[in-house]
């Protein structure tokens, strides 16, 4: 049993391509990013390239995914369904954007409360992305106040980082830009590691003899109930041994968080075009750092109805 690669996949992608298109809707039309054809193309081209990539891997880990398009109809109740709704409704603006910025070389008037929408399209379905996970009582780990801002803190900073990327591979480095990258990445390593000793120190009530009511003992299943793995085993009871985990989590830190910071603060110090090398390489292992630390989030989490098979 391990996490589905295309939930890590997913969250990580959609993460970033909703940060960074967040990111140019609302400073392009500001002036901090000049509206430069090749950039617009470029820029928006990867922020809805990572984000329908992300939704597109998200359905091969349904089991019927042609049944994907049901899920919309559950707004009302479903945080994923809510996912699903304002990820389209988002594309709307984006799209209108993008067609102003580059097909029309506009960025302001229309272009820019098009860009504006699409930045809060983006944040809102960051937000229901956070809440399919911070809404899950059963899974105390993932049913904190840590949860939904880490997708928003997380979204920021890759989106910021992979900006940072863009500008100074097109030459235009904003040292706003730069800092902002620098500064959301620090937020979200300190972020992750608050979040790390919650969930070390994270005393979880229920066990197995709460779930049945017994008491005067330790309960203990005869036989599994079932012969076979069900959903929730395959999903959300991974095994992890400890030594793994702190090696994982060193690695994703390295990777995700240091490595950026260094290399960031490297780009301060350099010109063009010699700038540009460590800002995508920043991207590029903070995209490969955050694949590491998403399938840590879904691996350590534990649910309850693992008390049933002695967990």
């Amino acid at each position: 049993m391990h996490p589905a690669f295309s939930v890590v996949f997913f969250t990580t992608a959609t993460g970033a391509g909703y940060g960074l298109l967040a990111l140019l809707g609302v400073l392009t039309p500001l002036g901090y990013i000049p509206p430069d054809f090749w950039l617009g193309l470029v820029g928006t081209g990867l922020a809805l390239g990572l984000i329908a990539a992300g939704l597109l891997s998200s359905t091969g880990h349904l089991g019927r995914p042609e049944r994907a398009w049901r899920a919309f109809s559950q707004w009302r109740s479903s945080w994923l369904s809510r996912e699903g709704v304002a990820s389209v409704i988002t594309f709307i603006p984006a799209g209108l954007f993008g067609i102003g910025w580059v097909l029309l070389g506009r960025t302001g008037g229309w272009v820019a409360i098009a860009g504006l929408l699409a930045a809060i399209g983006a944040i809102i379905t960051v937000c229901t992305t956070g809440m399919i996970y911070a809404s899950l009582k059963p899974i105390a780990q993932w049913h904190s106040r840590y949860t939904l801002p880490a997708y928003l803190i997380f979204a920021a900073m890759t989106g910021s980082v992979l900006l940072n990327a863009l500008l100074q591979g097109f030459g235009v480095g904003s040292v706003a830009v730069l800092a902002l990258s620098l500064l959301a990445t620090l937020a979200g390593w300190g972020w992750k590691r608050a979040t790390w000793r919650h969930d070390d120190r994270l005393e979880i009530p229920s066990t197995a003899n709460t779930a049945t009511g017994l008491a005067g003992g330790t309960v203990r299943s005869l036989e599994w109930p079932h012969t076979e793995e069900n959903y929730l085993l395959k999903e959300m009871g991974f095994r992890i041994a400890r030594k793994h985990s702190a090696k994982l989590r060193i690695l994703a830190q390295a990777s995700a968080f240091a490595l950026p910071v260094l290399l960031l603060a490297a780009t301060f110090a350099l010109p063009w075009p010699f700038a540009a090398i460590p800002s995508v390489l920043a991207a590029i292992v903070q995209f490969a750092g955050m694949l590491v630390e998403r399938w840590l989030f879904f691996a350590e989490a534990k649910h309850t109805v693992t008390l049933y098979y002695g967990r």
